[in-house]
């Protein structure tokens, strides 16, 4: 490919609503265009990146032994409905009618479709299936931002597995493990795998892959010396004990009415924070929770989802709050709403046992202290809540937690037989009784992908692209005026790259050095074969690595076969 074949809008300047890395820096280097919040257009360089990266996974995918499908983006809502998730998916799901008046979605997720193929396996020979496919899901985004962080369309790869067993399953799973490792590794996104929430897909155990980096929105707990690791939603600590308060025979009531939040309460009454407790009025599928964690502790809304098995969870309003409790927030309590119907009392665990306690005693302006929790509150459910935070001992080996920033890449579920049992999958086993199949779903975001690359590759200069899915491998650039003998160069040198099967583009454009060499450096391409009439003199032209910034020279000869082999080299351990 010729460079003035090619359309790369570059921008010398960063866009002005670009708050992560690459989105700055696709839309700069001409990757990208937005279309509108959430849509965004791929150039032709990003096309190739994303063929690239579709290639990695394919290979990877028939390497576990997964068959590759195409299924429609627009579903029925029968089949949704059937499976309870036309519901369930809520407002992120887009909803639309036909002509006929038939409710039908844009899929943001493919379960429900590829069970429902699976209703032609009909014997436990055919087991186990695992499918995959590479198609665009549709979701409605209530805040799309950074770029192809988060959109509201995109490229799912989306697999799943169909096993006869739990046995079966875990083999599943694993292979996809292991799959995705090698993924992330080859297309150069470092991943940590995490346990996580299985959220509205179901199942029991959830495994994330997590790239660390500035612009995403998922805090990943991890411990650097035995290697654990959980999202927030799921993480848990050996949480040191606390020091109680004093003891008393009853709750005692005291006036408290400039104090109406936990830090006011500690520097106003002298009563720490870790010596409160905090009581959150929630509404889960329409009925009122309290849910009480350590005043110094914050909520996980998705632990407590998983806690209850409720599908919503909101904030109860002000009159709500009022009319439950009868009182506004700032002096509120779980002791003595037995009476109140209907009423869950939701506890962390770090208050089991806790006494000398200090709670809102459900009057405006008055609080309760020396509340023992097992005597004083009717817990209706203990679990685990509170958000993990830096620096607190492992659950494994003890040492100090760290609390990373980072982007979900992708996602891997033990879906169980919920989707199978909806929609009425059976085979025959091995003993002619009918079997359920046992499933898995397994996602990577392709274009998710292109971003989280591009924030671990990168610097000053713009994107530095890893070598296995860089738009182009090598640049050969000739400078300075040109003459017979350096165009005579640049054609064998081209020429002989892409014998060697390289991905090369030849910047033939009438562009000062300086121009040529930004916008190489822009793009990302990964290696630079620079030819010009001076260092011809000596009979070397010079190889600049994007990566490290180095600079060697190179006889004329020896160059086509020095940089392929540089590739090559590049991306050889990770293929094996």
């Amino acid at each position: 490919m010729r460079w003035s074949q090619l359309y790369v809008p570059t921008l010398r300047e960063d866009p002005a609503d670009a708050d992560a890395a690459s989105h700055r820096l696709l839309v700069r280097a001409g990757f990208v265009r937005q279309l509108m919040a959430g849509h965004y257009s791929l150039l032709p360089m990003a096309v190739r990146v994303r063929g690239k990266i579709v290639d990695v996974v394919r290979e990877e995918m028939a390497r576990i032994g997964s068959q590759e499908w195409i299924l429609p983006a627009l579903h029925p809502a029968e089949i949704w409905q059937r499976t309870g998730r036309w519901e369930g998916m809520g407002e992120e799901m887009f909803r639309l009618k036909d002509r006929r008046g038939a409710d039908l979605a844009l899929g943001m997720t493919h379960e429900e479709i590829f069970t429902t193929l699976a209703q032609e396996l009909s014997s436990y020979r055919q087991l186990p299936q695992m499918w995959y496919q590479f198609q665009t899901k549709f979701r409605d985004e209530p805040r799309p931002k950074s770029g192809l962080l988060r959109v509201r369309e995109f490229t799912m790869k989306d697999s799943y597995s169909f096993d006869l067993d739990q046995a079966g399953l875990d083999r599943s799973f694993d292979l996809h493990h292991a799959a995705y490792t090698r993924i992330f590794a080859r297309i150069g996104i470092p991943a940590i795998p995490v346990q996580a929430s299985s959220g509205s897909m179901g199942g029991s155990a959830s495994v994330e892959f997590m790239s660390p980096t500035p612009a995403g929105e998922d805090l990943v707990v991890h411990c650097p010396a035995c290697r654990y690791a959980a999202n927030v939603e799921k993480a848990g600590s050996a949480l040191p004990a606390a020091a109680d308060g004093e003891a008393l025979a009853a709750p005692e009531r005291f006036d408290t009415p400039e104090a109406r939040t936990i830090e006011e309460l500690a520097r106003l009454h002298g009563v720490p924070a870790e010596q409160q407790i905090k009581t959150l009025v929630l509404v889960a599928d329409g009925s009122p929770l309290l849910a009480l964690v350590r005043g110094d502790h914050s909520l996980v809304e998705q632990k407590l989802l998983d806690a209850t098995g409720a599908r919503t969870v909101r904030p109860a309003d002000a009159d709500e709050i009022k009319g439950l409790l009868g009182a506004m927030p700032g002096s509120l309590g779980a002791v003595g709403v037995t009476g109140v119907t209907g009423l869950t009392v939701l506890a962390d665990h770090a208050l089991a046992g806790r006494t000398g306690m200090t709670t809102g005693a459900n009057q405006d302006g008055v609080h309760l202290r020396g509340v023992d929790v097992a005597r004083d509150i009717a817990v209706t459910r203990w679990a685990d809540l509170r958000e993990v935070r830096a620096g607190e001992p492992c659950v494994q080996c003890g040492e100090a937690l760290e609390v990373v920033q980072t982007v979900e890449v992708g996602h891997i579920f033990k879906l169980g037989r919920k989707y199978t049992e909806a929609l009425d999958v059976t085979v025959l086993g091995q003993d002619g009784a009918a079997v359920k199949p046992i499933m898995g779903s397994y996602g990577i975001g392709i274009e998710r992908a292109i971003a989280a690359i591009v924030e671990t590759h990168h610097d000053e200069k713009g994107i530095a692209w890893p070598v296995a899915v860089a738009p182009f491998e090598v640049a050969v650039v000739p400078i300075g005026k040109a003459d017979e003998q350096t165009a005579a160069v640049v054609d064998d040198l081209y020429g002989r790259l892409r014998a060697e099967r390289i991905d090369v583009v030849l910047d033939d454009r009438d562009e000062r050095p300086g121009v040529k060499f930004a916008d190489i450096e822009l793009v990302g391409i990964p290696y630079r074969i620079t030819v010009g009439p001076r260092g011809l003199k000596d009979g070397v032209v010079e190889v600049t690595t994007r990566a490290t910034g180095e600079t060697v020279q190179v006889p004329v000869a020896e160059a086509a076969a020095h940089v392929a082999a540089l590739v090559r080299a590049a991306v050889a351990p990770l293929a094996g």
